[in-house]
């Protein structure tokens, strides 16, 4: 299969980054490789706003050592953009013209508006989120938009960072009247955009700071799943955290699950920033986006024939990836689509299983990526289903609709069932895990009717006399072993519609 590679080097306040991207027969990015170094060139700025040539030789050398790593990848393109400080520093154009003579790249200086514009189109082009307001913390600079309907409406750069907003620290007595002096700074700075205040949308949280508030709420909370993109908080995480971190030495900070050694003394302003915007707009949730700038600068490059440079449905995008990485069958996946709808209009027509279009977005979907795990191993195809499904970035899906989808998708029975939730029990009402267990068995039952993968099964007919759901099932060749295995399954349908089922297999009248 052919990958094109794709490399962009993120010049920061704070930290320098090179992120290299394949790309394959979906059309969407993976990263394949993140090198990381803590920079800190904002320091590095002088008292006339001057990168110091100790910054220019440590940007230099690092940039020396990605070019090394750069090397080992065949390129269809690479991008180097500098964000807040070489943005404010006035011999910028001596810094590009340095890093191309002893590097040979071209150093784009990103405008406060193009860092606030890639920010946002990471976060709608990788969530499925159609209205909020984001908001990337660096070193030097901050940056908010507000979009609606996917559309960017407003945006602004604020002149302060992780690392300018230290300074509160340092000339207060503790930490504690630290936060509540940088709490006033900051509530009044928001307050002069007003677009801001009383917005009730979400906050989604963009880079390595917000990256790490989730980690460390992850840790406390003991987070069953893996991954961070799309992972929700609410204003009492955020508060927790930060009421946890703000009494604590460095050295006590060292020693925290889920934050970086490199962002000890920065974490702590980070998270008053977000917390005092969440406040300020009385957020509906806090959303960790891990895709940020970076991913913006290759988004804009790969819609550029799309309108707003939007991708039009991400979740789709997503599913069909995972449909082209596991080498499934859509030819089959198209056919069970048809007959789960047969399926499913039929009993809610009849008024069975209160199902609503919900369930049915829910089935569509799981139709796609049912049973996926066997390309792993048939034998524990269920098991390797979940797991794939719970713990993997699905673009476009929050992590409750992750596991929802996860759980659909691996049904086998009820015992396994009950085995995969059993962890995620208080994530749901009872009455919630009893439809996901009878989409579960929807799907599998309707599998049942594919048993052999030759569309056999043409159409289902569906009547109810108030106590036995008559099936009418329709077959155009030899149906024997879809008809052994759906009345094998029966009874797992039984159990979760609390009906009695009887089938009848026929052939297609002529």
């Amino acid at each position: 299969m052919q990958k094109n590679y794709y490399a962009v080097i993120d010049i920061g306040s704070n930290t320098m980054r090179l992120v290299i991207y394949s790309q394959v027969n979906s059309g969407r990015l993976h990263e394949v490789e993140n090198v990381k170094s803590v920079a800190r060139l904002r320091n590095s700025l002088d008292e006339k706003s001057f990168l110091t040539e100790a910054g220019i030789s440590k940007m230099i050398t690092t940039l020396r050592s990605f070019k090394e790593v750069v090397k080992t990848y065949s390129l269809t393109d690479l991008i180097c953009v500098a964000t807040a400080t070489i943005r404010q520093a006035k011999n910028q154009k001596t810094i590009q013209q340095r890093v191309k003579e002893q590097i040979g790249w071209d150093m784009r200086v990103l405008s406060e508006k193009e860092e606030a514009f890639y920010g946002y189109l990471s976060v709608v082009n990788s969530t499925s989120l159609t209205e909020g307001i984001t908001v990337d913390i660096g070193g030097g600079s901050t940056e908010v938009t507000y979009f609606k309907d996917r559309i960017l409406l407003e945006s602004h750069s604020f002149p302060f960072g992780a690392l300018t907003l230290q300074k509160f620290f340092s000339e207060s007595k503790s930490n504690e009247q630290a936060v509540t002096r940088l709490r006033h700074f900051l509530l009044e700075q928001f307050h002069s955009l007003g677009w801001l205040k009383g917005k009730q949308v979400p906050l989604i949280g963009i880079g390595g700071s917000a990256r790490n508030l989730a980690q460390i709420d992850q840790s406390i909370r003991k987070y069953p799943l893996a991954g961070l993109h799309q992972y929700k908080m609410n204003d009492s995480d955020i508060a927790k955290v930060l009421n946890l971190l703000v009494p604590m030495k460095k050295e006590e900070l060292e020693k925290v699950e889920g934050l970086s050694s490199d962002r000890t003394d920065t974490i702590v302003p980070a998270i008053a920033v977000f917390h005092s915007l969440y406040d300020m707009i009385d957020a509906k949730g806090f959303i960790l986006s891990r895709k940020g700038l970076r991913d913006g600068v290759f988004y804009e490059r790969l819609t550029r024939d799309l309108k707003y440079n939007l991708y039009p449905n991400v979740l789709q995008d997503s599913i069909q990836e995972l449909v082209h990485e596991y080498t499934l069958n859509i030819e089959q996946i198209q056919h069970i689509q048809l007959l789960t709808r047969k399926f499913f209009v039929g009993l809610k027509e009849k008024g069975i299983g209160s199902l609503t279009q919900d369930d049915w977005a829910m089935l569509e979907r799981a139709c796609f990526v049912y049973n996926l795990g066997e390309y792993i191993d048939s034998e524990s195809s269920a098991q390797h289903t979940f797991y794939l499904l719970a713990n993997r970035t699905i673009d476009g899906l929050m992590h409750i609709d992750r596991l929802k989808l996860a759980l659909i998708a691996s049904y086998k029975n009820k015992t396994v069932f009950k085995q995969f939730i059993s962890p995620f029990k208080n994530w749901f009402l009872k009455e919630e895990r009893k439809k996901l267990g009878l989409l579960g068995a929807m799907i599998k039952f309707t599998y049942c009717l594919d048993a052999t993968k030759r569309q056999v099964v043409q159409d289902v007919d569906i009547t109810f006399n108030g106590e036995t759901i008559q099936m009418k099932i329709y077959g155009n060749k030899d149906y024997k072993p879809e008809e052994y295995q759906t009345k094998k399954q029966k009874r797992h349908l039984e159990k979760a519609l609390h009906q009695t089922i009887e089938l009848e297999f026929l052939d297609v009248p002529n």
